[in-house]
């Protein structure tokens, strides 16, 4: 089957005129799946990390959602243990408006602001809410820990 045009739109743009601190490129024998690196935005715990994400346009795209999880280990409580993502565009609130540079951001504010109401990792979810002082400092130590720190994302 033909890649659809708006696919092939999309790929273009993110070369031309990239996300800030992000990099997604499709690999190369499927143009659906992109590797995603991402830096942690400044001012949340995730600053200084560097974090792998996996997304996929489904067949059905752009009527339905990309599929995004992250592939580097997360203390955040609307991301879970397999990195799965709790994001009302990925899931009831998408729009065939809505485009991959779009869910990227929305993925990379979500970092900048922890929804505990609305949480996938139950977990980190109580302690956010309970001592969030102790949550942001795990967060900041999982980041430390398990983000490739080395070069930001051009």
């Amino acid at each position: 089957m033909a890649t659809p045009m708006r696919i092939i739109k999309e790929v273009k743009r993110l070369g031309v005129d990239p996300v800030p601190g992000i990099s997604a490129k499709p690999t190369e024998n499927n143009i659906r799946y992109f590797d995603v690196l991402m830096d942690g935005p400044s001012q949340s715990p995730y600053e200084g990390g560097r974090f792998k994400l996996e997304l996929f346009l489904p067949e059905e795209y752009p009527m339905s959602p990309p599929k995004v999880r992250f592939l580097t280990k997360m203390y955040h409580p609307n991301i879970d243990k397999l990195g799965r993502i709790c994001l009302d565009i990925l899931k009831d609130k998408w729009s065939p408006a809505l485009q991959v540079r779009t869910v990227l951001l929305s993925i990379q504010a979500l970092l900048s602001a922890p929804n505990p109401d609305d949480p996938l990792a139950n977990d980190v979810a109580e302690q956010w809410k309970t001592d969030e002082k102790l949550a942001i400092q795990t967060a900041k130590q999982w980041t430390e820990m398990y983000a490739c720190l080395s070069s930001k994302v051009k």
